[in-house]
C-alpha cells in the first residue's frame, strides 16, 4: 500500500474518531450521563467532559484531584459513597450508587453512579471504569409523584373516596376503596362475581343489570347503593363509572367510590323531618314561606302555605302577586299599611287578613312575618295560620255569651217568681205595720184634744215601715232588671252576706234550714259588679235550700284569705250531696239534676266568676251534703 493510501487511511480513521467521539459527547450531553476511568495503581481519575459539567465544573485535560472530587459530594453522602466504592474493590459487586453532589455555586444534583473493576491475573484490581448520569430530574419527577400519590391517599382517607380502573391492562383498586368494602389488599381486587356479593341482597339483581349493561354499551353510571361489609355492618356508598375512549376506540372504565353512609342518614332523617314537618303543617293549617316583601321574590313556600290559598303545590312555584291578589279589598289597604310599617322599621309582623281562595272560599289569616337585621331589606321568613275556625269559635263563644246573659236574666226573673212568696210576706210586714201606724195616728188625731206627740210617734213608725219596704224591692229589683252593662264597685262582702242570708232567711225556715256563717275576721272587700256577685250567691245559696228543702239541715257560708291575696267563698249544705258522674259537668250549660231546672245557673256562675279573675268548683262533704267554692282578687287596701 503507497504511502499516500496509508495517509489517506489514517485521516479517514482520525475522522471517523472524532465523529464517533463528537457523537458519544453529545450523547453523554444529551442523557446527561459522564464518564470516568480510575487508575487504581497510579491513583489517577479521568472525567469526561459531561461528567464535569454534572460537576458544574469546567471540563479540562488531565487527571481530576481525587480531593475535590471528594468535597463536591454531599457530606450526608460522602462517606457512604467511598465506603461502596472500596467494597466494590473487594468483591464482585459492581458499584451502584445514588447521591447527591454539590456544585460549586451551591446547586444539589442527584447523581445515578455504575461502575465496574478490572483486575489482574492475581485478583488485583487496578482499574475502575463507570458512568455517572445526572438524575435529579427523575428524582424530583419521583418525588412529586409520591408526594403526589401521597396526597392522593390521605385525599381518598380523608374523604372516604376510593378509586378503581378496568382495562385490558387488569383490574386495579386504591388502598382507600380496599377499606370502604372491608376487603384485605393482598387478596386482590375482587371479581365481579365478589364485588356482587357485597352488595345489598335488595339491589344485587339491579347492580348485576347495571354492569352488564356497562359491559354491553360501554356506558357509565353514578348511583347510591347499600353494601354489606364481609363483617356485616351495612354502609351507603356512591359509585361512579366513566368509560375510557381514546381515538375512538373503548379502554376500560376508571371510576370513584365515595363513603357516603353518614350523609345518607342524615338526609333521610332530613327528609323524615321535612315530612313530619308537612304533616304537621297539614294539620295545623300552617304554612311557612321566606320572599322580599320590595321585589316580591319568593325563595321559599310550603306545600301547606299553597294550599292555604286554594292552591296545587303540584303545577309548580306560585307567583307573590297570585298569592297577595286574594286578599279582599276591603282588607288589603290597611294590611298594606301594616306591611309598610314593618319593612320601613326593620320589624317584625303580626296582622290578620281575609283571602277568597280560588275555589271562591272566604277565609281567614294571621300572617307572621321575622325579619333579621342580616337579611336584606325587605326580605323576610314567616308563616301563615287559617284561624277561619277560631274566628268562628269567637263569633259562637259571643253569640253564646250574649245567650247566656239572656238567660241569666231569665234565670233571675224566675228565681224572682220563686221567690215571690217568701218576698212578698217579707214585704207586707212592714206595708202592715205602715197601716197600723196610720190608723193609729188617726185615732190619736181624733182626740180632744188631739193627742199630737203619740200622732207624731206613729207618723214616725210609718216612715220607718215605708223605707224598709223600699229598701227591700230597690234590693230585689236589680235582679232582674237588663240592659244595664255591668259596674265594678268595692263590694263589702261581708255586708252582702248579710243581706243574702236576711233575704233567704223566710225561705229556709219554712223548710227547716238554718243559715250560719263563719267569715275571715277582717272586712275583706273585692272590686265586682254588686248585681253580679248577688247573682253568684242567689244561684249557690237557692240550690243548697233546694238540695235540704226535704230533709232540712245546715247552710253554711264562710270566707278566709289566701296567701297570694284571693279570698276564698264557700257555701256548704247538708243536702243530697254531688251527681256520682264527673262533678265538672255540673258547671256545664244545660247541666242539670233538676226537674224544673234550666241547667244555666250553675254555668252562669263560673262565667262571672272567672270574668272576676276567680274560680269555682265544688266538693263533697265527708257526711253529707256539698260546698260550692269561689274565689275573688281582694282588694288589700280596703281590707280594714
Amino acid at each position: 500500500m503507497a504511502d499516500e493510501d496509508v495517509q489517506q487511511t489514517l485521516e479517514d480513521l482520525s475522522r471517523e474518531l472524532r465523529e464517533s467521539k463528537a457523537r458519544l459527547e453529545e450523547a453523554q450531553r444529551i442523557a446527561q450521563v459522564g464518564h470516568y476511568y480510575w487508575n487504581l495503581i497510579e491513583n489517577r481519575v479521568i472525567w469526561s467532559d459531561e461528567l464535569y459539567r454534572i460537576y458544574g465544573l469546567s471540563p479540562q485535560k488531565g487527571p481530576i484531584d481525587m480531593a475535590i472530587c471528594r468535597e463536591m459530594i454531599h457530606p450526608e453522602d460522602r462517606d457512604f459513597v467511598f465506603r461502596s466504592a472500596e467494597e466494590a474493590l473487594h468483591s464482585e459487586a459492581r458499584p451502584d450508587i445514588e447521591h447527591r453532589v454539590v456544585r460549586p455555586d451551591g446547586e444539589v444534583r442527584t447523581v445515578h453512579a455504575l461502575g465496574s473493576v478490572k483486575r489482574d491475573a492475581t485478583g488485583r484490581p487496578y482499574e475502575m471504569f463507570g458512568t455517572v448520569q445526572d438524575i435529579t430530574d427523575r428524582k424530583r419527577g419521583e418525588d412529586v409523584l409520591k408526594r403526589t400519590q401521597f396526597y392522593l391517599r390521605e385525599g381518598e382517607r380523608i374523604a372516604h373516596i376510593g378509586s378503581w380502573a378496568f382495562n385490558e391492562s387488569g383490574h386495579y383498586w386504591s388502598d382507600e376503596l380496599y377499606k370502604i368494602y372491608g376487603l384485605d389488599p393482598q387478596n386482590g381486587a375482587p371479581t365481579v362475581e365478589q364485588y356482587l356479593n357485597l352488595i345489598h341482597p335488595e339491589e344485587r339483581a339491579s347492580m348485576a343489570e347495571t354492569i352488564k349493561l356497562m359491559q354491553e354499551q360501554h356506558c357509565g353510571h353514578d348511583l347510591i347503593e347499600r353494601i354489606v361489609r364481609p363483617d356485616g355492618q351495612l354502609r351507603f356508598v356512591r359509585a361512579v363509572a366513566v368509560p375510557v375512549v381514546e381515538h375512538g376506540v373503548f379502554k376500560g372504565f376508571i371510576g370513584t367510590t365515595m363513603d357516603v353512609t353518614e350523609q345518607e342518614l342524615l338526609t333521610q332523617e332530613l327528609r323524615r323531618e321535612q315530612a313530619y314537618l308537612a304533616e304537621a303543617q297539614s294539620l295545623a293549617h300552617i304554612g311557612s314561606w321566606a320572599c322580599n316583601l320590595i321585589t316580591r321574590e319568593i325563595f321559599h313556600s310550603s306545600d301547606e302555605n299553597a294550599r292555604l290559598y286554594g292552591f296545587d303545590p303540584s303545577q309548580g312555584a306560585i307567583p307573590f302577586d297570585d298569592f297577595y291578589n286574594t286578599i279582599l279589598v276591603e282588607d288589603e289597604r290597611a294590611l298594606r299599611v301594616q306591611l309598610e310599617n314593618a319593612i320601613r322599621a326593620g320589624a317584625d309582623y303580626d296582622v290578620e287578613f281575609r283571602i277568597r281562595r280560588t275555589d271562591g272560599a272566604i277565609r281567614f289569616m294571621r300572617g307572621i312575618g321575622h325579619h333579621d337585621a342580616a337579611q336584606k331589606f325587605g326580605e323576610y321568613v314567616g308563616i301563615t295560620v287559617d284561624i277561619t275556625e277560631r274566628k268562628r269559635a269567637e263569633e259562637e263563644h259571643e253569640k253564646l255569651r250574649q245567650l247566656e246573659a239572656d238567660l241569666a236574666h231569665i234565670n233571675r226573673v224566675n228565681t224572682m217568681g220563686e221567690l215571690a212568696a217568701a218576698l212578698a210576706h217579707e214585704i207586707k210586714q212592714p206595708i202592715a205595720a205602715s197601716i197600723t201606724s196610720a190608723n193609729a195616728c188617726f185615732r190619736w188625731l181624733a182626740h180632744d184634744p188631739p193627742d199630737l206627740e203619740r200622732a207624731r210617734a206613729a207618723a214616725a213608725r210609718i216612715e220607718q215601715d215605708g223605707n224598709r219596704a223600699a229598701d227591700i224591692i230597690d234590693r230585689l229589683r236589680s235582679f232582674y232588671k237588663r240592659g244595664l252593662p255591668p259596674k265594678r264597685e268595692i263590694v263589702d262582702v261581708k255586708e252582702m252576706i248579710r243581706e243574702m242570708s236576711a233575704l233567704f232567711r223566710t225561705e229556709a225556715v219554712r223548710h227547716s234550714i238554718q243559715i250560719h256563717s263563719e267569715l275571715h275576721e277582717d272586712r275583706p272587700r273585692v272590686l265586682a259588679d254588686r248585681v253580679q256577685l248577688q247573682q253568684i250567691f242567689m244561684n249557690l245559696m237557692l240550690n243548697a235550700i233546694e238540695a235540704m228543702k226535704d230533709s232540712g239541715g245546715e247552710l253554711q257560708i264562710s270566707s278566709r284569705l289566701t296567701p297570694d291575696s284571693h279570698l276564698i267563698i264557700s257555701i256548704s249544705d247538708t243536702g243530697v250531696g254531688l251527681p256520682l258522674e264527673d262533678g265538672e259537668k255540673i258547671f256545664d250549660a244545660f247541666h242539670t239534676t233538676k226537674s224544673q231546672g234550666t241547667g244555666m245557673g250553675l254555668a252562669i256562675t263560673r262565667s262571672i266568676v272567672e270574668a272576676h279573675g276567680g274560680r269555682v268548683w265544688a266538693t263533697a262533704n265527708a257526711e253529707a251534703g256539698a260546698t260550692f267554692h269561689f274565689t275573688l282578687p281582694a282588694k288589700g287596701e280596703a281590707n280594714a
